[in-house]
């Protein structure tokens, strides 16, 4: 018999309990048989649960940890997300070695966030009757437990898709993404905290009631719903299943796994960046010695020819001295090479590049600081836009491989690659490593 949608399933009052609303709950999805499907059930979400139980951590640790590699709490300049008080705990000075440890952070991070979305999808399906439950709030504690969810539902579709919308270029937020996705990520970590202190027995016990490797083998044809219980997510009205739990988690991992293959790449770099199909950046960054990927290009930020023509100038300054160097004039000075990668935020990164120019300890020497320099704050040809400028750490100064680079892969930078002059730091954030660099300000704060 087909359900009718007076059928208000198992919201009768549980007996010594007061009526709910008069009339109950009003015909649509309020009602528990306007769900239909015989594979929602607690074990289905509790097993959706336990992978983002796993991968949530992971995501949060390594978007604190790409936030602190901006160096955040060295100076304003650095800081994008002002006022974030005491969240700015764990802040510590951005390490140099292992030279690729911001491409790793990063690169797990975007990857595993994308991986994520199917998972996050199934999980908000096999719930979403409990968005509906009736009455809408019974309680001070149930409007507590809404609240929670609300947080923890909207914090994750936030923090997912303004993540997705950074890595495919789609500025619309109305502010600083890195000030949204931060706020964003204690608010939703907090709720999955709360939320995993109190559903962690029930998705126990709901793990404990089925074997994986037997729904593994059941078919459609023998799949049923599982015990009603107060859970509120078992459907009183199955309908005939047309696929199984095994169909519904080969979806979800065949989505995730497909993901995968046309993400990681672009972290990867190497011959599997041609797989990252999903990658906004790069696809085609050309060839020769400046044919690796960019962020931005001198055009894009307004680089005019005259900027960075004959007239160029790098002033260093410093110790109360100032010297200023024509490009040939730091040509002139000892050259060094590095082999290091371009590492970004939105989850792309390249090979090494082998890239020659000037230590920043022997600029610093210029101006008199020829042991233990300070940190250095650089600023570009660049007259607008976020990232002209930045501030590197004395560690990020004093590691021999940083330079001022000049030239990479035996060839003189691009103008896309910040001709006439760069800095390249280890394990530096892409953003950080300016890019028509005119005037280093060591031991300077602004």
């Amino acid at each position: 018999m087909e359900p009718s949608d007076h059928d208000d399933g198992p919201h009768h009052p549980a007996p010594g309990r007061r009526p709910r609303l008069p009339g109950g709950p009003p015909p649509g999805p309020a009602r528990p048989a306007f769900w239909r499907s015989p594979l929602r059930g607690p074990w289905l979400t509790s097993v959706f649960g336990v992978l983002l139980l796993v991968g949530i951590p992971v995501l949060f640790v390594t978007g604190l940890l790409s936030y602190a590699a901006y160096n955040p709490d060295l100076a304003p300049g650095n800081d994008q997300t002002p006022g974030k008080g005491w969240l700015g705990f764990y802040l510590f000075s951005w390490p140099t070695s292992p030279y690729w440890l911001y491409r790793l952070t990063q690169g797990v991070h975007v990857t595993l966030g994308v991986v994520l979305i199917p998972v996050l999808l199934a999980k908000l399906w096999s719930v979403l009757p409990k968005l509906f439950s009736w009455p809408p709030l019974r309680s001070p504690s149930h409007a507590l437990e809404r609240l929670s969810l609300l947080l923890l539902v909207g914090g994750a579709l936030f923090e997912f898709v303004t993540g997705v919308l950074n890595i495919q270029l789609h500025y619309i937020f109305p502010g600083s993404f890195y000030t949204l996705h931060f706020y964003g990520a204690w608010i939703f970590t907090g709720a999955f905290v709360v939320h995993i202190a109190f559903r962690l027995p029930v998705m126990a016990k709901a793990l404990r009631s089925r074997r994986l490797g037997t729904e593994l083998r059941t078919p459609a044809a023998r799949t049923v719903s599982e015990p009603a219980d107060d859970t509120g997510l078992v459907t009183p009205h199955p309908a005939p299943p047309t696929t199984s739990r095994r169909g519904a988690l080969g979806l979800v991992g065949a989505g995730s796994l497909s993901l995968l293959l046309v993400t990681a790449g672009q972290s990867i770099g190497g011959s599997l960046r041609g797989t990252a199909l999903l990658a906004p950046r790069g696809q085609e960054p050309g060839q020769g010695p400046n044919g690796f990927q960019i962020n931005k290009t001198a055009a894009s930020v307004g680089i005019r020819a005259r900027d960075i023509g004959p007239d160029w100038r790098l002033v260093v300054r410093g110790n109360g001295r100032e010297k200023i160097l024509t490009r040939a004039q730091v040509l002139a000075l000892p050259q060094r090479t590095a082999a290091l990668p371009i590492a970004c935020v939105e989850g792309w990164s390249t090979d090494d590049q082998h890239w020659s120019g000037v230590r920043l300890t022997d600029l610093a020497a210029l101006v008199g600081l020829r042991h233990g320099p300070p940190g250095v704050f650089v600023e570009s040809v660049q007259r607008a836009g976020a990232f002209r400028s930045t501030h590197l750490r004395d560690n990020q100064v004093r590691d021999a491989r940083s330079l001022l680079a000049l030239r990479v892969n035996g060839a003189d930078l691009s103008p896309d690659h910040g001709y006439p002059a760069r800095i390249i730091v280890p394990a530096n954030p892409g953003v950080h490593n300016t890019k028509w660099v005119t005037r280093l300000t060591f031991g300077g704060t602004v």
